[in-house]
């Protein structure tokens, strides 16, 4: 949340056109009840593009996935999740794996709503219980109403004692657990989420799940990605020029700038492009803390990067 916008996104498919994108967790409530276009509106150019939502009102659920279909998404996916305080106070996120009929109940308003595919994202379980004791349950009723793909974060949540950015650090990850899963539930797609930080760990990784989720480490070296899209799809384009990339990205940041966007959030996404290049920290210096919305200043730190 906050990092996997529009303009992130956009640069990503410059940078690699055939990895699926997900929005940031996007509040059920929020679209019955806030600015909709601000929240949903994206360039054509982010296909295939998931929606995440995040809620435990089936009815707001349903009415979010219409709002989805009639915006072009791709596909929608339910956060049963997400450990932050906030989303366990709107009884929603990792919470909800604790209620598996209430999340069929979601997931059935959401397939009713709209012919958009619906998938769910959890946790391995709650606190230090087995994986049998609630992700089990929660797949069998699930898989019985018809979902199909599950993003599996391989780490229990610890709703009570951490963070949220310590429950993505403390609990310790168990790959072998998702592996499992995925052996005793054959007939069933399960993406592999949490912990995947380089190149290795993906093309390690990739070849024993449907899928592969990034989440931060894609934020912070986006080009690692692309890279990965090379390595595991041999017939993509080939690996794109960072000088390109960037003047590809100027053009879109000028046009939103145009549009009424400000700049810092256009520059946001591109402070890792040059993440473990030898000006990879002048590159970052010289776009963060911008007070002019001029995009040029995109075009001069290329040129004191490369020139």
């Amino acid at each position: 949340m906050d990092y996997t916008d529009r303009h992130y996104r956009y640069l990503m498919r410059l940078l690699c056109p055939r990895v699926l994108l997900y929005t940031e967790m996007v509040t059920a409530m929020a679209l019955a009840h806030g600015d909709v276009e601000r929240l949903l509106a994206f360039d054509q150019a982010e296909h295939p593009l998931v929606l995440q939502l995040g809620g435990s009102d089936p009815q707001l659920l349903a009415q979010a996935t219409r709002l989805a279909a009639a915006y072009g998404y791709d596909a929608v996916n339910l956060n049963v999740g997400c450990p932050s305080p906030r989303v366990q106070e709107g009884s929603f996120g990792a919470c909800l794996m604790a209620e598996p009929d209430l999340v069929v109940d979601c997931v059935t308003a959401m397939q009713e709503a709209s012919a958009l595919p619906v998938t769910v994202k959890t946790r391995l379980g709650l606190g230090r219980a087995p994986v049998t004791e609630l992700l089990y349950p929660l797949i069998e009723k699930l898989a019985a109403a018809k979902v199909n793909t599950f993003i599996i974060h391989a780490r229990n949540a610890w709703l009570e004692g951490l963070s949220p950015k310590e429950n993505r650090t403390v609990p310790p990850l168990n790959y072998d657990a998702v592996y499992h899963t995925q052996r005793d539930f054959p007939k069933l797609s399960f993406v592999l989420n949490g912990g995947v930080q380089s190149l290795d760990d993906i093309v390690r990784l990739a070849p024993q799940f449907s899928g592969i989720m990034v989440g931060r480490a894609a934020y912070h070296d986006p080009y690692l990605i692309a890279k990965a899209e090379r390595v595991l799809y041999p017939t993509s384009t080939p690996l794109p020029n960072r000088v390109d990339i960037v003047c590809r990205y100027y053009h879109y940041a000028s046009l939103q700038l145009a549009a009424g966007s400000r700049l810092y959030p256009l520059l946001k996404p591109l402070l890792g492009l040059f993440l473990g290049e030898p000006k990879g920290r002048l590159w970052r210096r010289l776009l963060s803390g911008v007070g002019q919305d001029n995009p040029q200043i995109i075009l001069q730190a290329l040129e004191q990067v490369t020139g």
